[in-house]
């Protein structure tokens, strides 16, 4: 059998993998030798909760950052290669979507190199099916500016969008500015638009509600503070 690829999907936060990865996948993943991961610490803890053949410190784990080339990626599939298959891991959910996983994806099958995806959770699909929202045109922006100014005029522009193309915008924060964005939204988004908040997603701490602007300023504001969360709407 060629040579494989495993994008091998983790968690979202603290949780038993029994809720977020298949039994197969977790047995794939464990008897793997050679990992790429957006962040070798996070691999490291993924494998200690899933169980290797190996032990961990004989397991071999580059390092990827949005800043690695193809041409060493390209290397370290060869090297893996003469061995066995090899995984990719994200530092969250599914590795190459919205993560520079991609390029080692890209480089794969510039290679010959099967590329083999898992199912596991993903922030951005597991949000949308949750939020109520349109779920065949939606567009993920990553984050938001952070400047004040900037922040509300990207989010009007976004808001010009979904209304148009009645398209579900999503996008994430940094865990400690979650409560400004929200702040934010409130405050500048129209009183019609509905706006979905997916806090701490397969963990015991999670917490999904859509409601309308309007709706959302007569509620208490939810306790988002340092816990990762997704933020959509729809116009």
């Amino acid at each position: 059998m060629p040579q494989t690829l495993h994008l091998i999907p983790v968690s979202l936060g603290e949780s038993p993998a029994s809720r977020w990865l298949p039994l197969e996948a977790q047995t794939t993943a464990s008897k793997l030798d050679y990992y790429i991961a957006e962040n070798a610490k996070t691999a490291r803890a993924f494998l200690k909760l899933i169980g290797t053949e190996k032990p961990i410190q004989n397991i071999t784990i580059h390092a990827l950052s949005r800043n690695t080339d193809a041409a060493q990626i390209r290397q370290w599939l060869k090297q893996s290669g003469a061995t066995g298959d090899i995984g990719l891991v994200s530092e969250a959910g599914c590795p190459a979507v919205a993560d520079p996983g991609a390029l080692v994806v890209q480089t794969a099958h510039e290679m010959g190199i099967r590329v083999a995806p898992w199912t596991g959770p993903s922030s951005i699909i597991l949000g949308l099916m949750a939020s109520g929202l349109n779920g065949q045109n939606f567009v993920f922006h990553g984050y938001a500016p952070v400047a004040p100014a900037e922040r509300a005029q990207q989010l009007r522009t976004w808001e010009a969008a979904s209304r148009k193309a009645r398209q579900t915008q999503i996008f994430i924060e940094t865990p400690y500015r979650n409560d400004a964005m929200f702040e934010t939204l409130i405050l500048t988004l129209s009183g019609s638009t509905r706006l979905c908040i997916a806090r701490a997603l397969t963990t015991d701490h999670e917490w999904i509600q859509t409601h309308s602007i309007d709706d959302w300023k007569k509620r208490p504001a939810p306790v988002l503070q340092k816990q990762p969360t997704l933020f959509l709407f729809q116009a």
